[in-house]
Order: C-alpha cells, then sequence, then structure tokens
C-alpha cells in the first residue's frame, strides 16, 4: 500500500533519547478499515512510536505519513482526521460530561450547532445517557473511559488511536468497550491500539505488531502468529516435582518446553500422549488449554519481569 493512501505508513522509524534508542528501525503500515495493534513489553518504545507518528515527539529520522500527510511537518493538519484515547485519562474536571465533549469539538472548528445532536449520539454510544450534566468527578472510571473514546470521536475521525484503552477496568466495562470498538470497525474506521491484554488483541486485532526495544520482532494477523511460533495446544504442568518431570520427560512428548518456576509449559500438537503420561503422576497436575497469543508474546519477549 502506498503511504499516502495508507491511514498510517511508518517507515525505518528511528528517536532515542540520552544516545539509547528507544525506537529503532520500526516499519508498518495501517490498511483502511482494520484494527492493528502495537504490543510489546514496559519500555518496548510503543508510546513513543505513538508519540511520533502523531506529530508530538519529533523522530530522529525516518518517514511518517498520517492521513496520507508527512509528519511532522503537516502534523496538525493530519491530526484533524485523527481521534486519539491517551492512556490516561485528560478530562477536563471543572466540565460535565457534555461539556467536555462540546470544548473538544472546537478544537476542531465544530459550531455548537452542529455538535449538540453528535454529543448526545456519542453519550448514548458510549453507554452514558442521561450523565450529560454529570460533574467528571462523580463518574467511576469505566465511564470515565468511555466517555474519553466518546470524545476522541467528536469530528468523526477515520482513524482512532487508542493507547491502552482498557487499562484498570473492571471486565463489564472492558467488554463494553471491545463492543463499540468492534461496532466502530463494522463502519470502517481503522484503529491502531496498544494493550497489555493478549485477549484484547486477540479478540480486536485483524493484525498486529510486537515490538521490544524499539525493534520489529514480528507481524502478522494473531491466529497466524500463533501457528507460527507456537504448537496449536499447551499442556500446563503443575507442582514442585514440574522442572525435574519437564528435565527428564517434556521432550518425549513436546519439542518446545518452557519452565517457569513450579510450571513446565509444553507445547504440542497433540496432547492426548502427554496427557495420558501426565494421569499417572499423582504429585503433578495438568492444565491443558488451546495456544494463545500470550504464549506467543511471551516466548518473543521472555518472562522476565519488565519495570
Amino acid at each position: 500500500m502506498h503511504a499516502k493512501t495508507s491511514p498510517l505508513h511508518v517507515h525505518q522509524l528511528h528517536k532515542s533519547y540520552a544516545e539509547k534508542a528507544v525506537v529503532n528501525g520500526l516499519s508498518f503500515t495501517l490498511h483502511p478499515g482494520e484494527c492493528y495493534g502495537l504490543l510489546g513489553p514496559n519500555g518496548a518504545g510503543k508510546t513513543t512510536t505513538l508519540r511520533c507518528c502523531l506529530g508530538m515527539t519529533t523522530p530522529d529520522s525516518g518517514e511518517l505519513y498520517l492521513s496520507g500527510l508527512p509528519v511532522p511537518d503537516e502534523a496538525r493538519r493530519a491530526r484533524m482526521n485523527v481521534g486519539v484515547v491517551p492512556q490516561f485519562d485528560n478530562l477536563d474536571p471543572d466540565f460535565t460530561a457534555a461539556e467536555n465533549l462540546l470544548v473538544y469539538g472546537r478544537y476542531f472548528g465544530l459550531k455548537n450547532a452542529q455538535m449538540h445532536p453528535r454529543v448526545s449520539a456519542l453519550l448514548e454510544f458510549a453507554g452514558l445517557a442521561g450523565k450529560e450534566n454529570a460533574p467528571i468527578r462523580t463518574l467511576s472510571g469505566g465511564m470515565k473511559r468511555r466517555l474519553t473514546l466518546a470524545r476522541a470521536l467528536i469530528q468523526d475521525p477515520d482513524l482512532l488511536v487508542l493507547d491502552e484503552p482498557t487499562t484498570g477496568l473492571d471486565p463489564q466495562a472492558r467488554h463494553l468497550i471491545w463492543q463499540r470498538l468492534k461496532q466502530l470497525l463494522g463502519q470502517g474506521k481503522t484503529i491502531l491500539l496498544t494493550t497489555h491484554f493478549m485477549d484484547e488483541a486477540e479478540r480486536l486485532c485483524d493484525r498486529l505488531a510486537i515490538i521490544d526495544a524499539g525493534r520489529l520482532i514480528t507481524e502478522g494477523a494473531p491466529g497466524a502468529l500463533i501457528r507460527e511460533h507456537i504448537a496449536t495446544q499447551v499442556v500446563e504442568v503443575y507442582g514442585e516435582d514440574a522442572p525435574g518431570w519437564a528435565a527428564a520427560h517434556a521432550h518425549e512428548f513436546s519439542s518446545r518446553v518452557e519452565v517457569s518456576g513450579e510450571t513446565a509449559f509444553c507445547y504440542v500438537t497433540d496432547p492426548a500422549p502427554v496427557l495420558s503420561h501426565l494421569a499417572l503422576r499423582l504429585t503433578l497436575r495438568a492444565l491443558h488449554r488451546p495456544a494463545s497469543l500470550e504464549d506467543v508474546f511471551l516466548k518473543l519477549t521472555g518472562r522476565d519481569l519488565r519495570d
């Protein structure tokens, strides 16, 4: 896809701070109407990448086109067609829910006559009908997050950039936001999503990139990445004896085994032989499940804690 026809085109993006490369030759291109995920551990360069793409941080080098316009040269004009949900809510506490949308719409040159019917529709879309006059301080965390999403839609953008949109939300709020994002994709919107929830990425993303240390590790559809990097089935083996069992026997059943603490992860195509074997080991417990995107993520980025 040509850079100027893509909602977002990134080519060989570089950004360093204090001589440390935070984004290191990153390239990816969004297709219209898709949800594209940008995944990586803490410090992988996701937020810096988003800031560069939106023209909020100047890259050291690379080619960026947002809504067909070069960034950072024409970032302000490009952002007129982009809705942004930041990682942390930045709603104005002095305004009501409706006023937050109205004031934000004025940044895009929208008149009140245009916005009033749109504000009502967006509040209903966000599950906030009847909360028009509610002060921000009275809203729950989930309500604030949904209001921030509604605010990002005020100018009816073609591209949405969502930085960890469901972090800190309870399951009900997460599922409601997933439902709304699916609706937006059904309307032809394009979404760039960062998230630490692998189930969220697997559920929403048509394609995704996993990055670490500012570099692209892999890119593709979630299902394709699972098939490429991990066997289709996982048997998790628990217990004090699991590491010893894995060292002595796991290779008989699995070509890939990982041990973390008292758990051994056996990646297999056919789980029956290892499950039959483990049924005779009374000191061990086993959990059989399909492989997931989280397995791919941990394989490619490691299980070590990142701060």
